[in-house]
């Protein structure tokens, strides 16, 4: 318990960073723009996340097979498995970004998009696809250091990024006039100045093993497509999900929407830990099952859980305290406040068996069982969580989208405890003969 605390911690803090980048940039859109301009950006942000989705799944692959290369000493195979994601990487994220550039209005209809907003929206959204290399790029660097055991210097680059965007969002929005557009271009300005540092600092620390790109080995190749494919799969999975279930707040109206998205902002801050500690989990298990250490494996696992279940509890009481004061940080809105606060109010409770579910999911992923975490994900957002929300939102208006989603958070973790407890994860072999 006390190495997970010491380890997670920085984590922690760089979520905590990473999530008052979002923050921040709602605060000043939300307050210079107005509610239809925050509703256009929430809807864009979930748009960026699916695009990107595949690849974020894939760099969840990288913490994986890094930490399984370090725990077992294999520094060779530590520095080719680097290279092939790099290689991969870099070409699949300009692909997505060209994609999504082209296709952002498209996408944005398909989901239903008020159209007061749509307009908003493609503009914001147009700018974070010319983006997305930055934002993947420094994400990834602060993965592989938290796959080599280095938990903390990733702190520094997302600080450089939220200080950054802090100073040049009201800068691009009121003084230059450009509206969401300036919002979205010191999103983008901000996460290239912190990736070229990050590339800057750990080329010359050797914090990281870089080597020249060169066409990946046949053998750190596959390995990568084998975790990879089924990890990016997973994302678009999750991030799908998350379309479909915006599809269904969408059909509320604006003022649902810009209440959903002030309280999502909220709800990440609720999700930190969990997030934190799957992180954490994944990368502690996977250097372990690499070194062989498998007694350790099950005590990061009773850890895990006891630690999320008390501090989501704790952290959801606060946050149902305090709902509708930290809303008015966001909208002015009463119709979007009281939709945010009936949101938050009735999903802050269901978090801790959320987060049962990130930490067994994270071990599972420690040992490389990528494929089936797909099968989990898939069972819980279009089996579970989308018809849920849809079946509950029918039943009971607006405020059934919070309790389809709970109700699928609590189904989703009896799930993963039942493939922990029977399945046949930990006989999973990522590279043949290492």
């Amino acid at each position: 318990m006390r190495q997970m605390i010491a380890f997670s911690l920085p984590i922690f803090f760089t979520n905590v960073l990473q999530t008052s980048y979002q923050f921040i940039d709602s605060l000043w859109v939300g307050n210079l723009l107005g509610s239809d301009a925050l509703a256009s950006v929430s809807v864009s942000a979930t748009v960026v996340f699916t695009m990107l989705s595949f690849i974020i799944g894939m760099n969840g692959a990288t913490l994986t097979i890094l930490a399984q290369r370090r725990g077992a000493g294999d520094e060779e195979g530590l520095k080719e498995s680097l290279n092939a994601f790099v290689v991969v990487f870099t070409l699949l994220s300009i692909g997505i970004g060209i994609i999504g550039y082209i296709f952002s209005p498209h996408i944005l209809t398909l989901i239903q998009t008020p159209s007061a907003i749509h307009e908003l929206a493609t503009q914001y959204l147009q700018v974070n696809f010319i983006g997305i290399v930055f934002l993947f790029g420094y994400n990834f660097i602060g993965t592989v250091l938290r796959a080599l055991g280095d938990s903390r210097t990733p702190i520094r680059f997302v600080l450089m990024a939220v200080i950054l965007n802090t100073v040049l969002d009201p800068l691009f929005i009121m003084y230059f006039d450009l509206g969401v557009v300036g919002a979205a271009l010191a999103t983008i300005v901000a996460q290239g100045f912190s990736f070229v540092y990050a590339l800057i600092y750990t080329r010359k620390s050797g914090k990281i093993p870089f080597i020249k790109p060169h066409i990946p080995d046949r053998t750190y190749a596959l390995a990568i497509f084998k975790l990879g494919i089924p990890a990016g799969l997973q994302m678009m999975v999750i991030s799908g999900g998350m379309m479909a279930i915006m599809s269904v707040v969408n059909m509320f109206g604006e003022n649902v929407v810009a209440g959903f998205g002030a309280s999502q902002r909220m709800d990440n801050l609720i999700m930190l830990p969990i997030v934190t500690l799957g992180s954490a989990v994944n990368s502690m298990s996977g250097q372990n099952i690499g070194a062989g250490k498998w007694e350790r494996v099950s005590g990061i696992a009773r850890s895990g859980i006891l630690l999320i279940v008390s501090v989501s509890f704790a952290i959801g009481v606060l946050v149902y305290a305090t709902a509708a004061k930290l809303l008015e940080w966001f909208v002015d809105n009463p119709e979007s406040i009281a939709f945010g606060t009936l949101y938050l109010r009735t999903i802050c409770f269901f978090y801790p068996f959320l987060g049962i579910n990130f930490v067994l999911n994270g071990i599972i992923r420690g040992a490389g069982g990528m494929v089936q975490i797909l099968v989990l994900n898939f069972i819980s957002f279009w089996v579970l969580r989308y018809p849920l929300t849809a079946v509950f939102s029918k039943w009971l208006g607006e405020q059934g989208i919070a309790y389809g989603m709970g109700t699928s958070f609590v189904i989703s973790a009896v799930c993963a405890s039942a493939y922990y407890r029977f399945g046949r994860w930990r006989e999973i072999r990522l590279l043949q003969g290492k």
